[in-house]
């Protein structure tokens, strides 16, 4: 079949004011840039002329800036979902401007599929390559292209030249029946490839074809620095702890790793720790660490949704393709993020926390309660499932004036019954096995840090130390009151709750 290609300005005139858009990728990697930059212009001189042009965006997870900045610095989203990353987009939501949907990773493209949001207009999908028959040959990151693909109406197809055509093998693109008619999903290893080297699409369905070189726009990671230096090495030894002790096999687990920077440094000091064998890694991005690891013999394989990775790696990893190929697998979020699979592997799950409280429940998106920072994304998929379940975060931030572990938190993403342990530079909470009173003394003695840990007894103090979960709602949100007011957690009157 012969594809209308057009520029990025003439593709972008046939997004509707009120389409549902849907893209490829998953974070910065494979997500479309050229034509959601020329989207956004677009909007800009739609609004110019004094006609209305928004659209609502769904993704894999977060895009790069070119996609969600773009589009919200042109006021031209009015819906988003299932995960952002964006100052910009961040800032429309939390002022009211953009409705966001914070959802599971997993659970977006089966809801779809069951019509839970309607009906999708266009897909844009980035592509290495192109056939005539609809072979769409994807780049770094594949997130819910295939069901996006299926659902559309309209394709639009982004080719990035940055992405060679040889990439063809590392992707495993698998789409599950739905109830009734849906089987196990026949993953029983990391290795396991279940579905097809490209997605396969109604040439039809292509109404245009927009050529780019654009690269991934992910960010470089920031130096380890004291603090997270200190957490990776009490990740470390605490696993190193639980293989001693039996509680881990000794061929080990495999490991899922959330995004960021606190979790790349986190996992290039486990891949440092002697103690911790070779491992395999079943997660949702892989991102510069793992591939410094596989390097280095101590990660032999690695499952995900999408290279998440500095653009130096990346061309690293595309330079040296027949020594990767056979190490690295992208899947569909729906399949990499998939509760069955993560419990029949048993992972190890390491994510980060915006907010702990003193009986493990975890805050990881919303700041003081209230503001949204990115998402849950895909930490609920593996955390309630892992077979161990590990959140970290530092004891401190912002020089001391705020302390990550508070009383309760101000939103709950992850409930203390999903929880397991908890790590911070100060030390290891392993809350297995313990009630609620004895999960808030193990973590204010292992993981507060000092200049608030008499302020975790005195507001146990003002409690019923005989309740099952003792707590003084008066004073539960204390330390965040103190910072709204003062600019300081550790500024408490705690005369005003007694």
């Amino acid at each position: 079949m012969a594809y209308n290609f057009m520029s990025a300005d003439e593709a972008a005139r046939l997004i509707k004011n009120g389409d549902v858009v849907a893209t490829s990728g998953f974070t910065a990697s494979g997500a479309p840039k050229e034509l959601p930059t020329a989207i956004a212009r677009y909007a800009d001189e739609e609004h110019k002329a004094g006609r209305e042009f928004q659209i609502s965006l769904f993704s894999g997870a977060s895009t790069g800036d070119s996609c969600d900045g773009e589009l919200s610095r042109a006021h031209a989203m009015k819906f988003r979902t299932p995960y952002q990353s964006s100052k910009d987009l961040r800032k429309a939501i939390n002022s009211g401007e953009v409705n966001y949907i914070d959802a599971h990773l997993s659970q977006l493209a089966q809801e779809l599929r069951y019509g839970t949001y309607g009906k999708i207009n266009v897909a844009i999908l980035e592509a290495a390559d192109l056939s005539a028959n609809g072979d769409i040959l994807l780049t770094a990151g594949v997130g819910n292209s295939a069901t996006y693909a299926n659902l559309a109406e309209k394709i639009i197809v982004e080719i990035n030249d940055m992405h060679p055509k040889s990439i063809l093998g590392i992707h495993d693109i698998y789409e599950p029946a739905d109830p009734p008619y849906r089987k196990e999903i026949p993953i029983y290893s990391v290795k396991d490839r279940i579905g097809k080297e490209t997605l396969k699409v109604d040439p039809e369905k292509i109404i245009a074809v927009v050529n780019t070189s654009r690269p991934n726009e992910v960010g470089k990671f920031t130096p380890v620095d004291e603090t997270t230096q200190k957490i990776g090495e009490n990740v470390a030894k605490f696993l190193s702890s639980q293989l001693k002790c039996g509680f881990i096999p000794k061929s080990f687990l495999p490991i899922q790793s959330g995004v960021g920077n606190v979790a790349n440094a986190v996992l290039g000091l486990l891949g440092d720790d002697p103690d911790i064998p070779n491992f395999t890694m079943y997660t949702e991005v892989i991102q510069d660490a793992v591939i410094d690891l596989m390097k280095k013999g101590r990660v032999s394989f690695a499952s995900g949704s999408s290279l998440t990775v500095t653009e130096e790696t990346l061309r690293d990893v595309y330079g040296n393709l027949d020594a990767f190929r056979d190490k690295l697998i992208l899947r569909p979020i729906e399949i990499s993020n998939n509760p069955e699979v993560v419990r029949r592997l048993g992972l190890i799950t390491l994510n980060t926390a915006l907010e702990a409280d003193i009986y493990g429940n975890i805050n990881s998106t919303h700041v003081m309660g209230t503001k949204m920072m990115n998402g849950i994304g895909g930490s609920g998929d593996f955390t309630r499932n892992a077979y161990i379940s590990v959140y970290s975060c530092p004891s401190i931030q912002k020089g001391g004036c705020i302390s990550p572990i508070v009383p309760m938190v101000s939103h709950v993403d992850h409930s203390e019954h999903s929880v397991k342990v908890l790590i911070t530079d100060q030390g290891i909470a392993d809350l297995r096995g313990l009630a609620p009173r004895e999960r808030a003394k193990c973590i204010i003695e292992n993981c507060v840090h000092p200049d608030y840990k008499q302020l975790m007894w005195d507001y146990l103090k003002l409690t019923d130390s005989k309740l099952q979960t003792p707590h003084n709602l008066r004073a539960a949100f204390a330390f965040h009151n103190a910072f709204n007011e003062t600019g300081d957690m550790r500024n408490i009157d705690w005369s005003k709750y007694e």
